[in-house]
């Protein structure tokens, strides 16, 4: 077995509920689908037959995320944010950096929450502890600083200025 099915991720409580609310949404729409595609087999000749084919591509894509989601559920390794603590940069800490941008030459402050892959997302300031950001910061503490090189060339300075978990 390779390591990618067998390797236990982090992920938030949070997290964890909505791949759970996820999984049960598609296995919801299973009767739907089956009664799709049985009343498509009833319009006659399959081979011709655009509903039955379009239910039959729709079930293979359904059962094909539940397998990829019962996978990941399988190998959730849930962590309570609340109930850690530390001085560190961690997954489930909440981080405020200013970011000094060589660029533009200006300085900003941003939060963001380390969080497992899954549920990353990046709108909500919710980054992955694979991303390159978050690889920098591990292990460091309030006053340390990082430099990173961004994807257009430049180079982005961030500065911890809190480490908390809520």
């Amino acid at each position: 077995m390779s390591d990618y099915v067998t390797t236990r991720f982090p992920i938030t409580k949070g997290g964890y509920q909505k791949l759970e609310s996820e999984l049960e949404a598609l296995k919801s729409e299973r009767p739907k689908i089956i009664k799709s595609i049985s009343d498509a087999r009833e319009l006659g000749d399959l081979s011709e037959n655009a509903e039955y084919h379009a239910a039959r591509e729709r079930q293979g894509l359904v059962e094909s995320k539940i397998m990829e989601l019962e996978s990941k559920k399988s190998r959730a390794e849930v962590i309570e944010v609340s109930e850690l603590s530390g001085d560190t940069v961690m997954f489930g800490a909440t981080v405020t950096v200013s970011v000094y941008d060589e660029q533009s030459d200006t300085t900003s402050e941003v939060q963001y929450q380390i969080v497992g892959e899954y549920e990353a997302d990046v709108s909500k300031n919710m980054i992955s502890i694979k991303s390159p950001l978050v690889l920098a910061l591990l292990g460091k503490r309030e006053g340390d600083s990082v430099e990173l090189k961004t994807p257009r060339g430049d180079y982005k300075v961030y500065q911890i200025n809190k480490i908390e978990f809520k």
